[in-house]
Formats: structure tokens, C-alpha cells, sequence
């Protein structure tokens, strides 16, 4: 098992290396790939209540998942004996960076900080629905650039810290799975007349799939931000705030830490939600927040590869322990 951990680490910082170097390309992503297999799968399922989202849920995540472990088990059997180690090395780190999306998450926010920057709002305006689902034409510049902060620190779990921690205990197939659900609750998991039902399933899954995640990445915040006592602080008193048990602690984390305000009014696709407020003591996001909160992103996805990395071996062994237990007992 050993050897095995050790592949996964060297596949996993190539990966991450490699998500560094070549962010997502604009076309023929694999996770692309997949959200348009869901969506052929929820025209053939769709319909207007819990069941059908619950069947469309599992056999998309699911189907996935499986497809990652097969692809895994064929390297062990069919790989020639000197490449099988290579083999599963390159397999690993393809998949850590068809997974992550650090260095796109970055350069989006950067593109929008540019443009508020050089005061140039209708070009913010037309990158900001690359980073997050807003209504642009309903923001100003200093609410786009909260929008910003907050889909920095929002993805910096989902696009990156999530994935780490589900690769760690499940290898590649945990990778994939993943992204796989995290990729189902963007496509189908919010409240609109046609997925308040359908979407139900895929939301609750990734709640579930990213409250490990979530909670790495706000006490990596609390760790390495730059206002350390403020992050803790905001996490305590407004992590519980927000709607989305995974989103709060993340965002009221990365508040803290870089001294701004976050959550209040915001507008999705014509609805307007009044979100409480994260460190409502402190001051408005200003365009400069943008860079801090990148670079912070940065360092808390870098602590994740090694904190992730460092924990797999006892991971793995509470997986193995957990099926014994159940072979056992179903024998």
C-alpha cells in the first residue's frame, strides 16, 4: 500500500502542477464532457418531482465514478508490469487536472478585477457570468467586485479543495465523483420553477460531498490568511448564516481574513435574496480585495495538496476497515 500512496502523490502534484501551468482549456474539457452526458440523461429522465432528479443523480455521479474505477482496474491488469507504475501515475495526475480549476478560478477573477479597475463596467459586466451565476446587469462595481471575492472563496472549496480531500480518500474515482456531483448541483441544483424538485437530490449530494471540504478550506484560511483572529472570529459568528451549509463557513472564513464584508443582496436569474451579512463590521470590498482573496485561494489549495496528501494513508485505512466490517458482516 505503500507504493501505491506514493503514486497517488506523485500523480497528484503533477496534477495540481499541471493545473498551474495549462488552466481548463476553453474546449474539449473533460468535465465539459460530462455536462453534456448529464444533460442528454436529464432529457431522457426529467420530470417534475424527486424520484426522477434522485435516478438522474445516480446514474450520472454514479456512472462516472464507476467509469474512473474500471478505467483503474484495466491499468492493473492490462499495463505491462514496468509501465503499470507510470501508467497509474499519469492516470492520476490527468484526472487531478481535469478536476481542478484553481488557475481558471483565478484568472476569471482576475479578468473581472481588470476591468472594474480600469473602470470599464459593461466589460466586467460580460466576464462576470464566467465565475458566477449573478445577474451582471443588476450589479455596480462594488458589488461585482463582492461577487467576485465571495466566488473565489466559494470555489476555492469546490473547484479545488473538495476534489483533494474526495482523491485522498478515494483515489481517482473519489476525484471523479466529485467533480461529477459538484458539476450535477451547478447544472441542476437550484430552485428555478424546473429544478426545485428535479435538482433536490443532486443539491443534497453535494452538500454532503463538500462539507469535508468546506471545513479543510476555512481552517486553512483561519492558517495561512492574512487577518488570521478575524477569520476564525467570522467563521464562528457567521458560518452557520449563511443559506448553503458549505458555502458559509468558506465565505465567512475568507471575510475575516481579509478584513472585508460579504453576503447581503444579490440577484440570480431575476430573483433577489437577501443573504445575511459575513463580518458585518468590517469594510466593503474594494477592486484591490480581488488579488488578495487570488492569492489566498492560491495558498489554501497548495496547504490542501499537502494536508491531503499527508492524511490519504489513514484515509485509506478507515475505507479498508469500513468494507471488512461490512464483509464481514454480510458473511
Amino acid at each position: 500500500m505503500r507504493g501505491e500512496h506514493a503514486g497517488y502523490a506523485c500523480g497528484a502534484v503533477l496534477g495540481f502542477l499541471g493545473d498551474l501551468i495549462a488552466a481548463d482549456p476553453r474546449r474539449g474539457h473533460p468535465v465539459a464532457a460530462f455536462g453534456r452526458a448529464a444533460a442528454a440523461v436529464e432529457r431522457c429522465l426529467w420530470r417534475d418531482h424527486r424520484g426522477s432528479g434522485t435516478a438522474h443523480a445516480v446514474l450520472c455521479a454514479g456512472g462516472a465514478a464507476a467509469g474512473a474505477a474500471l478505467a483503474q482496474r484495466a491499468l492493473r491488469t492490462a499495463a505491462p508490469a514496468p509501465l503499470r507504475d507510470g501508467a497509474r501515475i499519469a492516470l492520476t495526475a490527468a484526472t487531478v487536472w481535469a478536476v481542478l480549476g484553481g488557475t481558471s478560478l483565478g484568472r476569471e477573477a482576475r479578468a473581472v478585477g481588470g476591468a472594474l479597475a480600469a473602470g470599464d463596467l459593461d466589460a466586467a459586466r460580460e466576464r462576470l457570468p464566467h465565475l458566477c451565476g449573478r445577474d451582471p446587469q443588476a450589479l455596480d462595481g462594488p458589488q461585482m467586485a463582492r461577487a467576485v471575492v465571495e466566488s473565489v472563496a466559494e470555489n476555492t472549496s469546490d473547484a479545488v479543495v473538495g476534489a483533494l480531500v474526495w482523491g485522498a480518500v478515494g483515489g481517482v474515482p473519489g476525484l471523479v465523483a466529485f467533480r461529477a456531483v459538484n458539476t450535477l448541483d451547478a447544472m441542476v441544483g437550484h430552485k428555478s420553477p424546473r429544478y426545485r424538485r428535479f435538482g433536490w437530490a443532486s443539491a443534497r449530494l453535494d452538500d454532503l460531498a463538500g462539507w469535508p471540504g468546506s471545513r479543510l478550506t476555512a481552517a486553512l484560511t483561519v492558517l495561512t490568511g492574512p487577518g488570521r483572529r478575524g477569520a476564525l472570529r467570522a467563521w464562528r459568528a457567521d458560518g452557520g448564516a449563511h443559506p448553503s451549509p458549505n458555502a458559509g463557513p468558506v465565505e465567512a472564513s475568507f471575510a475575516g481574513a481579509l478584513g472585508v464584508r460579504l453576503g447581503g443582496t444579490l440577484a440570480y436569474g431575476g430573483r433577489v435574496e437577501h443573504r445575511p451579512v459575513l463580518n458585518g463590521g468590517a469594510r466593503k470590498v474594494a477592486v484591490a480585495d480581488i488579488e488578495r482573496a487570488v492569492r489566498l485561494s492560491r495558498r489554501v489549495s497548495a496547504l490542501a495538496l499537502a494536508a491531503t496528501l499527508a492524511a490519504r494513508p489513514a484515509a485509506g485505512a478507515v475505507v479498508r476497515a469500513a468494507v471488512r466490517r461490512r464483509a464481514v458482516g454480510q458473511g
